[in-house]
């Protein structure tokens, strides 16, 4: 059976959507509600659903803070991160990217008709993600580059605030102070306290971590492919296979390989 968890901070929204999805789904099994952004983390982190209602509007994390902690948590071996779905009484938050089924979304209150068509959406998504009896891997969770760069557009949205990504990177050398073109940099790996960037002539240390570069640099120039590592796309020469079947991605002009991330997957699915 499908499982599911159900976040909003008002509770006869949760007692409404709850009816409703047993209506248009009965086998969904709602195993955990959330009244705030953590608490729809910790959710995740506990149930591993197989899917996440999220309200965009919610204290202590917004829906869509939330959505971000929940793409970088690490889960068990078996287990992908949720398919997503927001929750909003806000129309002018439906945009085009939700309609391209990347992710989806309900207006409040939700409508029979409108659940029974994001039901449908997601029975289709959680069947690609089931093992094929060819022996083939199951499907990489859906909380890759595309789901980011729409996190990006909602965060936008919500804040007010258009988005803007950084153009230089800050880094100590020595006692100085360099500033780092953001186009020069061909990947970004945590180590220990420190971000080591690298560049194609030099290495680079600078205190902003891997979390907070995901939202400053253009999703549509870097990916994250690990939890750990960021690359910029121009520079991947491409992906292979190691002897346990893990994808690891080749840079332009280096010899070093980075892994990729079960999560991240996806994205070299057409490579």
């Amino acid at each position: 059976m499908p499982r599911a968890v159900i976040a909003d901070d008002e509770r006869l929204m949760r007692d409404q959507l709850r009816t409703r999805l047993h209506q248009v789904w009965p086998e969904l099994e709602v195993v955990a509600e959330a009244k705030n952004g953590l608490e729809a983390v910790q959710a995740v982190r506990e149930h591993q659903p197989d899917v996440i209602f999220l309200d965009i509007r919610m204290p202590g994390l917004t829906g869509v803070e939330a959505a971000k902690e929940i793409a970088q948590l690490e889960l068990s071996d078996d287990a992908l991160l949720p398919e997503m779905v927001f929750i909003t009484a806000y129309d002018q938050y439906a945009i085009d990217a939700f309609e391209q089924g990347v992710v989806d979304y309900v207006l409040k209150p939700a409508e029979p008709e409108r659940l029974r068509l994001t039901a449908e959406r997601l029975k289709t998504r959680l069947m690609q993600r089931v093992p094929e009896f060819n022996g083939h891997e199951k499907d990489s969770s859906p909380i890759t580059h595309s789901v980011q760069q729409l996190l990006h557009v909602l965060s936008a949205q919500v804040s007010g605030r258009p988005t803007q990504y950084l153009s230089w990177l800050q880094a100590s050398v020595g006692q100085t102070l360099q500033m780092v073109p953001v186009e020069d940099v061909l990947y970004c790996v945590s180590d220990d306290k420190y971000t080591r960037v690298q560049t194609a002539r030099q290495e680079f240390l600078i205190r902003k971590p891997i979390k907070e570069l995901v939202e400053a640099l253009d999703p549509a120039i870097f990916w994250q492919i690990h939890r750990s590592t960021l690359v910029n796309v121009r520079a991947i020469a491409g992906v292979l296979r190691d002897e346990r079947g893990r994808q690891e991605v080749l840079i332009k002009g280096r010899s070093e390989k980075l892994q990729v991330s079960r999560s991240a997957a996806q994205l070299f699915r057409s490579m």
